[in-house]
């Protein structure tokens, strides 16, 4: 039973444009850092995982262009993970969680490193769509790591695909070496507080200083301040969400594509 239904999801998923699809059992599911799944849904047994392809945006040096194409990315994924969450509950009888590709999430100063509640590059470790590399990306056997990750919580009972037992990655170094913020240094590990500010030089980190600047000047250096590019990327920030500026982890690796 629990064949038939995995590829009646599969095949419905397929429909939607993704490039692979994965299970894993919630007890296969292992995150060092995220909360147990089950402080999220009780009830949840199974996460389905859905992959898609990363564009070549990642390598363009205009930000803009970069950064429009990861938003490109997540308005598919909203659209694809409610869609298949709808098929979980209406076609499958079962109830469904999405889980969000980048935010919301918990942004606490107690969770300054801003760990997500579901940790999809786990999820899709578990789910078989692939393993880490050096550069603590998820390689795909076939797309390289290139890619993104969607997830949905169920209560369904479907037990986990194959895990790739390949190492994907070639050890050649090249995205610890091309990590503009020295971030990738220690094996195993991302240094969050460096990636993020080149990542995200407009973040909430940029914010905060640029307020904590202005409150100290005089009204007339203040309203200069509002005429600096800092303001106006902070500003543009605030409504778009968190704006990536730096891509050099995927655009480096050689696996699954050329390497830039």
């Amino acid at each position: 039973m629990s064949v038939a239904l995995k590829e009646k999801i599969r095949n419905y998923a397929m429909t939607l444009g993704i490039d692979d699809f994965g299970f894993a059992a919630v007890a296969d599911y292992q995150s060092p850092q995220s909360p147990k799944i089950e402080t999220i849904f009780p009830e949840a047994k199974s996460i389905v995982v859905a992959c898609v392809k990363e564009m070549s945006h990642v390598e363009s040096p205009n930000p803009q262009i970069a950064m429009n194409g990861r938003l490109d990315i997540m308005e598919y994924a909203r659209s694809t993970n409610y869609k298949i969450s709808r098929f979980l509950e209406k076609e499958c009888g079962a109830r469904a969680m999405s889980v969000p590709l980048s935010y919301p999430l918990e942004l606490t100063p107690q969770n300054s490193r801003s760990v997500a509640d579901v940790s999809l590059r786990h999820v899709a470790v578990a789910a078989g769509l692939g393993v880490f590399g050096r550069h603590n990306l998820v390689i795909h056997p076939r797309l390289g790591p290139r890619v993104l990750f969607m997830a949905v919580l169920t209560d369904l009972a479907l037990p986990s695909d194959p895990q790739v037992k390949e190492d994907l990655c070639t050890h050649c170094n090249l995205c610890v070496e091309s990590c503009p913020a020295a971030a990738l240094d220690v094996e195993g590990q991302t240094d969050f507080g460096k990636c993020i500010k080149v990542s995200q030089p407009y973040g909430l980190a940029k914010i905060i200083g640029f307020w904590m600047k202005w409150a100290g000047k005089s009204p007339d250096e203040q309203i200069k301040m509002l005429f600096t590019k800092d303001f106006f990327m902070t500003y543009q920030a605030s409504f778009i969400g968190f704006q990536y500026a730096c891509f050099k982890c995927y655009s480096s690796c050689p696996v699954g594509g050329s390497c830039k």
